[in-house]
């Protein structure tokens, strides 16, 4: 089964209780399979069995109230 690791930039995650939220609902996502959190630079990564949309990222970032700020790198 194939397998994407994909970092994205997240701003507004300032603590733990933040890196919480933004993970919950990023794990609700079908294709999502881990998600990890660095509350101190805002990265952000994807761990998906397809290709990750970009769009239902930012939108389920944005729901739970932080701002997408798109793929580091």
């Amino acid at each position: 089964m194939a397998s994407y690791s994909t970092v994205y930039r997240v701003g507004g995650v300032h603590s733990g209780h933040c890196k919480a939220i933004v993970s919950e609902a990023l794990r609700g996502l079908d294709s999502v399979r881990t998600v990890r959190m660095e509350v101190s630079t805002g990265l952000l990564t994807l761990d998906t069995v397809t290709e990750p949309d970009d769009a239902l990222v930012s939108e389920t970032v944005e729901e739970a109230g932080y701002d997408y700020l798109g793929r580091a790198g």
